[in-house]
């Protein structure tokens, strides 16, 4: 049996598919490459989005222009999950830092504290 990364005679059990650490790594590397962009690339702007909120929010619930926020490099196509309460109103977090969309161009801010 070979290596089915390199190519080399692999020596021991027979279920063996790898030569060694290094070979099944760069395989796997190789497989998960397109997935792990995509991946990083939303974890960077949640990340980006966490810090803006958490950095505008500091007394817990925090009204400010939705320019603003876009101004801070807010995307608001990035959001962990969606909470809708019994009256209707609908935020959308990450993490623990959720927003609302108001009237008037205005977005509430709110922490989750558990």
């Amino acid at each position: 049996m070979n290596c089915i990364e390199c190519g080399e005679k692999i020596i021991g059990r027979s279920d063996k598919k790898f030569c060694n650490d290094a070979c099944r790594n760069a395989y796997n590397n190789k497989q998960n490459k397109d997935s792990n962009n995509l991946m990083r690339n939303i974890n960077n702007k949640l990340r980006k989005n966490y810090r803006i909120l958490r950095e505008i929010n500091k007394e817990g619930k925090t009204k400010i222009l939705r320019s603003k926020l876009n101004a801070f490099g807010f995307d608001f196509d990035y959001f962990t999950h969606l909470k809708v309460y019994k009256n209707g109103s609908e935020y959308k977090f990450i993490y623990d830092y959720g927003y609302k969309i108001l009237e008037d161009n205005f977005v509430l801010i709110v922490r989750n504290q558990a």
